[in-house]
């Protein structure tokens, strides 16, 4: 393709993908792993949450101000002891907070900026893997897809640690892939597989899991290093020698592992932490045994289309999920012809091989996790994002292919039951630049519907449970939260600016208050604690109670309160107002 045509189409994919990710970027609440990161880059710790105090929800905001003299040696140690991540985006996060400090925008909005400006970088990155590995429409094709996925979308307005190492891990893989063309070449470009080598170096101070990317590159390397000594054995290549084939791909993975040494005694320190329970395989049985491929399939699924199935009615889940079955399907089988192609084509089988290897691989890596080890990450499809820029790649390259022309049906000239299923045979004749305006456009509509918060609602779902505690505004309302653990506070700081947002768009006559009481010793202390806990509301009001593992018949009938003037207050349960969604919350009518 001429660069007078490349050159304005990827300027118009990059510009598209910048408005999906910017599209209402701070319109979501934050949720608790979003408040980790803004507690951790604003240079603050969880001792600056005030605990045991009902404070008005308007100065829990003051908590995530910029702490500039925070360093970023503080912000590793805070993370080291405080959460169970490498401290490098938080300092980088911080440098960017710090960099637009002062300036007049929302401060969940400069929170999420910096993901999605990797966002839209990562589409730059995927259209060069995709033109280096196999052609420039195949480049165009990736990008715009990587521009339009609803999942990368999705991680894009995240404020967290995703959209980065996803960038990182389509930098390794062109590294990766000019390290195979060099071995089979039989030359070392030193400086590339330095550049590789310090890729995968940052990878593992950004996010834990690009051990598993690392680990799968580094598969992928070894696998291709043996093809060529093999080639050169069956062509009785004699000075190839039997060490110095090994020796360059040995040495720059060994490098990358002394890049890690020395945090990895603080990484081998948080595998071990409560934190990391929640992902224990909770399941037994057929299920267990089924569940994580389940999962994996539908990540897949995720990359191209998503439709509303959260918290919808049971007809609307079953005919969003079986929509993008059907399209799935018919795009899995789109794509396996064109990389089938790409397989048998000499010059384009070395890129097709590697991606599938290196996705193969990181694939075996979640599976021997969750039957192994017991903890299931295919549960969480966000954390698809370590190799979902292959599956992005494969998919661009797949379509970028012409069918065959014998691979599209005919039809008959009269009726015949044939007829009935015609629009199907129709969907799987599509071929070339339909197809690839036809998946650009369902994942478009798919990106709208994450923009909105149609899709990947965010865990707990703090603007539904906000809204809820304040359905009755002409009552004051009185909201805590019991916590165990660090990430027990965050949950209700995220909770807690919600109330405050609502509370600033939509003004009740009195300003809700929000308290944290510690349930380290079970629940005695949190109804005591509670007994005792001044505020200034009137009465009536109501109290909302929500209670991190405790279940519906572990709520008292009736609680106290102390007002600010030392009188006591009874509140009796309202058993028509339980509600779960991730952890229970109940409320109590003190009149």
């Amino acid at each position: 393709m001429a660069i007078a045509k490349r050159i304005p189409l990827l300027v118009f994919i990059l510009l598209v993908g910048t408005l999906l990710r910017f599209w209402n970027l701070d319109l979501k609440p934050l949720w608790m792993d979003e408040v980790i990161t803004a507690l951790f880059s604003f240079g603050r710790t969880y001792y600056d949450v005030p605990l045991e105090a009902a404070l008005p929800v308007s100065t829990l905001k003051s908590i995530f101000t910029l702490n500039p003299t925070a360093s970023c040696a503080q912000i590793a140690l805070t993370v080291s002891t405080q959460s169970v991540h490498p401290p490098l985006f938080f300092c980088w996060m911080h440098d960017w907070l710090r960099g637009l400090d002062g300036l007049p925008i929302s401060w969940v909005w400069k929170l999420r900026a910096l993901p999605a400006i990797f966002g839209v970088v990562a589409i730059a990155a995927l259209y060069c893997l995709n033109r280096l590995a196999f052609s420039t429409r195949a480049g165009l094709i990736g990008a715009a897809l990587m521009a339009t996925s609803p999942f990368a979308v999705y991680l894009s307005q995240e404020a967290r640690h995703y959209t980065l190492p996803m960038l990182l891990v389509i930098l390794a893989l062109v590294g990766l892939y000019q390290m195979l063309l060099d071995l089979q070449q039989r030359r070392c470009r030193l400086w590339l597989w330095l550049g590789w080598v310090t890729v995968n170096g940052l990878g593992f101070y950004v996010h834990y899991f690009f051990l598993l990317a690392f680990a799968a590159q580094a598969a992928t390397l070894l696998v291709g290093q043996w093809v060529v000594v093999r080639g050169a054995r069956e062509q009785r290549i004699t000075n190839i020698g039997h060490l110095r084939p090994w020796l360059l791909p040995t040495f720059a993975i060994a490098l990358v592992c002394l890049l890690y040494l020395p945090w990895f005694p603080t990484f081998l320190s948080h595998i071990g932490r409560p934190e990391t329970d929640w992902v224990k395989v909770k399941a037994s049985g057929v299920i267990a045994a089924i569940s994580p491929l389940l999962q994996i399939v539908t990540g897949w699924t995720l990359t191209t289309i998503a439709l509303p199935v959260e918290g919808q009615p049971f007809g609307i889940s079953i005919l969003s999920g079986g929509l993008m079955a059907v399209f799935s399907g018919w795009l899995a089988w789109r794509v396996g012809r064109g990389l089938w192609q790409l397989w048998q084509n000499s010059q384009t089988r070395l890129a097709t091989q590697m991606l599938v290897l290196f996705s193969a691989f990181v694939i075996v890596e979640f599976l021997a996790i969750a039957y192994l080890l017991g903890k299931d990450f295919t549960q969480v499809p966000r954390y698809n994002f370590i190799y979902f820029p292959a599956i992005c790649a494969l998919i661009g390259a797949g379509l970028s292919q012409p069918l065959p022309a014998n691979s599209k049906p005919s039809y008959p000239s009269r009726f015949t039951p044939r007829q009935l299923v015609t629009p199907v045979l129709r969907l799987g004749a599509i071929g070339d630049l339909r197809s690839v305006m036809l998946v650009l456009l369902v994942s478009t509509l798919s990106s709208v519907l994450v923009i909105s918060n149609q899709v990947f609602q965010k865990p707990y779902q703090p603007d539904q449970v906000a809204s809820t505690w304040l359905f009755e505004p002409q009552y004051p309302t009185l909201v805590t939260m019991a916590y165990s653990d660090f990430q027990d506070i965050a949950l209700g700081l995220g909770f807690g600016l919600e109330l405050a947002r609502q509370q600033q768009q939509n003004p009740h006559p009195t300003e809700p208050y929000f308290a944290l009481l510690g349930q380290i010793d079970g629940y005695e202390r949190v109804w005591r604690n509670l007994s005792l806990l001044p505020h200034p509301l009137p009465l009536p009001l109501n109290l909302w109670v929500i209670g991190p593992g405790l279940k519906r018949v572990g709520y008292r009938q009736t609680l106290s309160l102390s007002d600010a003037a030392g009188n006591r207050q009874t509140c009796q349960i309202d058993p028509n107002y339980f509600r779960r969604i991730g952890i229970p919350y109940q409320l109590y009518r003190c009149r």
